[in-house]
């Protein structure tokens, strides 16, 4: 590992131009190589069996669109010793596709995208401690918990708690009083049955600590008692914008009006997944999608994914798919559980199968022209470990309309952007320059 650059000597250790004289001239690596084959050449194109021609001539497009997006900036005070904060702000973005339909893709203006932005995004913004910084009479640690159950509770009217609770509890099935799922109590190693329907707090019934419906997500269990890491700001983030974004869906089924929430697409700035001690709402999404489904009113969530081994490994293929040329139709390809773990992951059986407690959307690659490709996540409601399923765009939620919009959402900005990402991103990013210089001073770090 080279040394890094300091306060004092900014540069860093470069590599030996030398360095590899050694390797070739090892007899040990010389043998090897000369033993390694190459497979022989293939007119096969890699994956041409996956993509499936898409032709959206009589499939009507969502109108309405709204992306969320999040950012984190940590700052750190030069003293000793250091104090550390991280500011968190997510933004949900509102766009009527009818009015983007009249803007040039290529060429938008700049009024006209102004017009589109109009009283059209929401935004929350929260700060946490991360060291040295204390409350009097509290720990950081349950400084943290307060913070985040306040920043659910007191940031939009308390939008994001109402729609943690509904989500929690299951509110969507009339007639259930389901409990929360348990989660791990923040005063001690015992795990809670769960909080009682509908509530915010209660009590541990083993050391009898109060408990916030917000430690059921478990932004606890990665914190000391006098500091946290970065990953818990990034969790949070994480946490908001996915709430943030089925507040969308909460607010029309409140309304009891379905049929306009089934005209809405939905887009997250990333996979559709809660990894690690966060997953514990992931059955209740899926419930959640599955029952909209079969009411006959589908919810149309996609997350679109801008980096990782599935953007790498869909550059290494779409050369080799249609659409080869403008006004071709766009294609697409559903990967089954199988097809990640062998010719993406390139990995051995697993006990669990790809997904199992993460994720409440499927992957599937989308090329819409000769030079726009996309990886996105589509839900498929109740998870299937079959290790052929999905199978197709029937196994997903709303594809067909989905498909039909993309097209008309797009961005040429950047490599296979969406417009609704790109003015969500711009409305929540947090820069490190200026941005972590003025929040550093704000914070009087």
């Amino acid at each position: 590992m080279p040394y890094q650059g300091g306060e004092r000597l900014t540069s860093t250790e470069r590599a030996s131009k030398l360095g590899h004289l050694e390797v070739v001239k090892s007899p040990f690596v010389k043998q090897l190589v000369d033993q390694f084959e190459r497979p022989e050449p293939t007119d096969d194109e890699p994956g041409k069996h996956l993509w499936t021609a898409f032709d959206p001539t009589a499939i009507e497009p969502l109108n309405l669109v709204l992306a969320v997006d999040g950012s984190f900036q940590p700052v750190t005070s030069d003293d000793y010793p250091p104090r550390s904060l991280a500011f968190i702000k997510t933004a949900l973005v509102r766009i009527d596709r009818r009015q983007l339909d009249r803007i040039d893709k290529e060429l938008p203006h700049p009024v006209l995208m102004k017009a589109l932005m109009a009283e059209s995004a929401l935004q929350s913004s929260t700060v946490l401690p991360l060291r040295n910084i204390r409350v009097p009479g509290t720990s950081n640690y349950h400084l943290v918990r307060t913070i985040v159950r306040d920043s659910f509770q007191i940031e939009s009217d308390g939008l994001v708690h109402e729609t943690l609770k509904w989500l929690a509890y299951r509110k969507w099935r009339t007639g259930e009083r389901s409990a929360s799922p348990q989660f791990r109590c923040p005063h001690c190693p015992d795990d809670i049955n769960g909080l009682p329907y509908d509530a915010d707090a209660g009590t541990c019934n083993h050391c009898g600590g109060e408990v916030y419906l917000s430690d059921m997500i478990g932004f606890h269990l990665e914190m000391g008692e006098d500091q946290a890491p970065d990953s818990v700001a990034s969790a949070y983030m994480l946490m908001h914008e996915t709430l943030l974004l089925f507040s969308v869906i909460r607010h029309f089924w409140d309304r009891g009006d379905q049929s306009s929430l089934s005209n809405v697409l939905l887009i997250k700035d990333g996979p559709l997944s809660l990894r690690g001690q966060y997953s514990k709402l992931v059955d209740n999404i899926r419930d959640l999608l599955a029952y909209a489904k079969g009411l006959g009113c589908p919810i149309h969530l996609i997350g679109q994914e801008k980096s990782g081994r599935f953007v790498d490994h869909l550059r290494e293929i779409e050369r080799f798919t249609e659409p080869k040329a403008t006004g071709d139709l766009a294609h697409y390809a559903v990967l089954s559980h199988r097809y990640v773990r062998e010719d993406v992951d390139h990995a051995a059986d697993r006990v669990n199968p790809y997904g199992l407690k993460t994720n409440y959307g499927e992957k599937v690659l989308v090329k819409l022209d000769p030079h726009t490709s996309m990886v996105l996540s589509v839900p498929t409601g109740a998870y299937n470990p079959d290790p052929d399923f999905p199978s197709g765009k029937d196994d997903m939620i709303g594809l067909d309309r989905i498909l039909a919009t993309l097209p008309r959402i797009i961005s040429y900005q950047h490599e296979g952007a969406l417009v609704p990402i790109a003015l969500a991103h711009g409305v929540a990013s947090l820069s490190s320059y200026p941005s972590a210089a003025v929040l550093k001073l704000f914070a009087g770090l």
